[in-house]
């Protein structure tokens, strides 16, 4: 049924909000219209939130960008020195969260 749109076989948790306290608690719900706006939240080992990106009903999301906006948390909480400039993939070159120390990676640019 993948072919219909179905998830498929996940390899990650799915959970449901029947009750919408989820989407409450996230700011997504639309109360008089009892349905959630898309949102997606990237959250740490501790729970905190490192991304969310919240869309009207009529706009999808990109899982390609959802994807390397993980990876990009992923390698910063290893390389902790480190940030990823915009549009970052792993393999590339990454940044140094300083004006001056920055100036290698614009210089390779």
């Amino acid at each position: 049924i993948e072919s219909l749109a179905g998830l498929g076989d996940l390899k990650y948790p799915l959970i449901s909000d029947v009750t919408k306290s989820i989407s409450k608690s996230y700011g997504v719900l639309i109360p008089d219209q009892g349905v959630a706006l898309r949102g997606l939240f990237i959250i740490d080992k501790e729970g905190v939130i490192q991304h969310s990106t919240i869309n009207n009903l009529a706009i999808g999301r990109s899982v390609d960008e959802t994807k390397r906006t993980l990876q990009a948390l992923q390698y910063v909480q290893e390389n902790p020195d480190e940030v990823c400039p915009a549009g970052w993939k792993p393999g590339e070159k990454s940044m140094k969260p300083d004006p001056k120390l920055s100036k290698d990676y614009f210089a390779a640019l």
